[in-house]
Parts: structure tokens; sequence; C-alpha cells
């Protein structure tokens, strides 16, 4: 697919690589003009390295650019890095060994050239992007700010289309709903998520993503305080006419819940039930 300028620093190309877990698929963003940055490559499919490369024809990559280790976002860095000699800089390699059994899965093949902290920078031409660490959706994330455009990245931190799956036992919830507020104490005019359109209220989304997790924890409490529950028992009365692909998801994201409950001290576990602490 050809790029689609989405500001006048910002080009994106999507992957083709549309699913119910990455929405039309992955948006690979590239930034600046002549010496660009790449962030997130997208998954190692031919033809989507293919357009980056072609989309990029005549100027040269600096940097490419990673915020976090699943399999529809790192593993075309690779490729793309052996094709141009770009530098691939970023987010840290996953410590965690599972796949996360779901579609993304993790990228356990990235290694990066340079890892970004809090605070670190990579920048050319007109353009400079700022690590951000986010963790929650994955320990490693990181979103990127991109200051002369008041213009975040935010990975799959904030998405444009549905809030991001929290998997245990990498995935964190409480680690997420903090850097949900990080996110909200900014002043970002923009965020170009890596599923779905630009976010141009971004602190309105943000508000209501903490709100919708806040009530779904709510609703946990509830049930668990009618009885002791299952996971699965949870997630039939929490998420009503949900689409079967979506089931195991949804249980990863009640139990990254209950595990943060579990940790404030708020619920207790008895083999497969959950219930209110005494």
């Amino acid at each position: 697919m050809s790029a689609e300028p989405v500001h006048p620093l910002v080009r994106r190309v999507l992957a083709p690589n549309p699913s119910p877990f990455t929405y039309t698929g992955t948006q690979t963003h590239i930034v600046g003009h002549g010496a660009v940055a790449v962030i997130d490559p997208g998954p190692d499919i031919a033809e989507h390295v293919a357009a980056i490369l072609a989309a990029t024809e005549g100027e040269r990559i600096v940097a490419i650019v990673c915020t976090h280790t699943h399999r529809d976002h790192s593993p075309a860095a690779a490729p793309l890095a052996a094709a141009t000699g770009a530098p691939v800089v970023g987010c840290a390699p996953i410590a965690a060994r599972d796949g996360s059994g779901l579609e993304a899965g993790f990228d356990h093949s990235y290694a990066p050239d340079r890892v970004m902290v809090e605070g670190d920078i990579v920048s050319g031409p007109g353009w400079t992007l700022e690590a951000i660490a986010t963790p929650g959706h994955t320990s490693n994330h990181l979103c990127f700010a991109l200051p002369e455009a008041g213009a975040l990245f935010s990975g799959d931190h904030v998405m444009g289309w549905s809030t991001s799956v929290v998997v245990p036992p990498d995935g964190d919830m409480g680690a997420y709903l903090v850097s949900l507020e990080k996110l909200l104490a900014r002043d970002d005019a923009i965020y170009f998520p890596a599923h779905g359109d630009p976010v141009t209220r971004p602190q309105r989304l943000v508000r209501g993503m903490i709100g919708h997790r806040r009530q779904r924890e709510n609703q946990i409490l509830r049930l668990l305080d009618e009885a002791p529950r299952s996971v699965p028992d949870m997630v039939a009365a929490m998420y009503v006419g949900l689409d079967p692909r979506l089931t195991q998801a949804a249980g990863a994201s009640v139990l990254a819940h209950l595990i943060d409950l579990r940790a404030r001290g708020r619920i207790a576990e008895a083999g497969e039930l959950w219930s209110l602490a005494a």
C-alpha cells in the first residue's frame, strides 16, 4: 500500500494484516523528509517491507523505531535494517518467554542496536522523537513524542479503534492505568496510533479509557460480591454478545484486573475461583 500523509511531517503505510486484534492492520509511520524515521515497521511481510522501501525511495532511513515487540509491530525491523543499514532503536527486548496465547504473541528475534528509555531521543532534520515509557499493554512498551507536531505515536497503548488488550503475565493492568494517567497529564494535541485513525482529542479519549477500566473493575467487584466466580463465569456476565474470537482476550483482560485487585488487597484467589477479600 502507498504512503498516506497524515501530517506535514508524518506519513503512514498500512500493513496487510487485518484481524480482530489489529483492526485494518498495523500502521507504520514515517517521520520527516529526506532523512526519516520509521516507527513500528510491522509484521515481516515482504509486501509490506517493499511498500515502506517504496515510500522512502530517494530518502535515507536513519532509525527504525519500535514501540514494543508484539509480532505485528517489530519483526519487519530486521529485513528493513538489512535493506537500508538503518539502526533498530526503541523498546527493550521482551523478558517474557511465553507467546501470550493470543494472535499477536511476542517477537523474540527482536535485537535492537539501541535500547531507549524515558527521555531518550532520536532525531533528524526538522524532527525529534522522545521516548515515553508506557508499560502495561506490554512491559517494554514505549510511546514516542514528536514535539514539532505536538504529536504522540501511541503504539498499542492508546489505539484509535478499541481499548488495548492487557495479557498477564507480561501485561500489567496496574501499570497500564498508571501509564494512562501519565499520558493524561501531557498536552499532546494528536495521537498517531498503530491501529485506527489519528486521535484528535487525546485527553478526552484517555480519560474515557481510564473510566472504562474503572467500570470493568467495579463490575468485577459487584459480581464477586454476589458469589465467588471463575474467569469464564465473569467473562460471560461482563461481555454479553462478544465475538467468540475475542473470548480469550476478554478473559485475559479480566484476569489482569483480578491480579491488580488482588495486589491491592481487594480480592482473593482460591483455585479457579475468585472472591472478595475477607
